[in-house]
């Protein structure tokens, strides 16, 4: 069986199959993030970040999305457009479950930095794969690179007010060379 017969054959495996990669992606990423540690609520952030309690509201629809428009799309997708495209979409996932090992596991504002803005490359990827096959579910990925972008803009925030660097691990502030530091090591 070839990869059109395949395809036309088992949309329920594809969907079935991203659905997993997603919902894979959002375990491993959720398994790194700690709001409640010491470290991150140590960390100053802008007045327009979002309660914690958003992030899960926003997310879980913006999963379902990505899973059914990468579903639909690869669905649709023939002989090697479709392998490029779960690729694609496979480094996407990636990207979005590293950022936060990059973030809250390194204790890293700037390393989360980095996986936002490669996340971003990598969304614009996607959606330039996706809109090629499938306009309906590129439509349905505007609103995850939309909050991506926000995230970036949030993650420049914070790393831009927390220019002291962190030790992944310590919980506390390395002094920026020629500050004065405290008894616990924070400017």
């Amino acid at each position: 069986m070839d990869d059109e017969e395949d395809a036309r054959r088992t949309p329920k495996r594809t969907y079935a199959f991203t659905a997993a990669a997603v919902t894979a992606a959002a375990v491993l990423g959720a398994r790194a993030v700690d709001a409640e540690s010491r470290w991150y609520r140590g960390l100053r952030k802008p007045s327009w970040q979002p309660p914690p309690r958003a992030f899960g509201a926003v997310w879980t629809p913006l999963y379902a999305s990505i899973a059914w428009a990468g579903g639909r799309a690869l669905t649709r997708a023939r002989g090697p457009a479709r392998r490029r495209l779960a690729v694609s979409l496979g480094v996407n996932l990636t990207v979005n479950a590293a950022w936060t090992w990059m973030f809250f596991g390194l204790r890293s504002p700037r390393a989360g930095l980095a996986g936002t803005l490669l996340l971003d490359l990598s969304n614009a990827e996607l959606l330039r794969r996706t809109a090629r096959t499938d306009a309906r579910a590129a439509a349905a990925l505007l609103p995850y690179a939309a909050w991506c972008a926000f995230a970036t803009a949030l993650n420049t925030s914070i790393a831009s007010r927390n220019r002291t660097g962190r030790r992944a691990g310590a919980g506390r502030a390395v002094p920026r060379p020629g500050a004065a530091a405290t008894r616990h090591g924070r400017p």
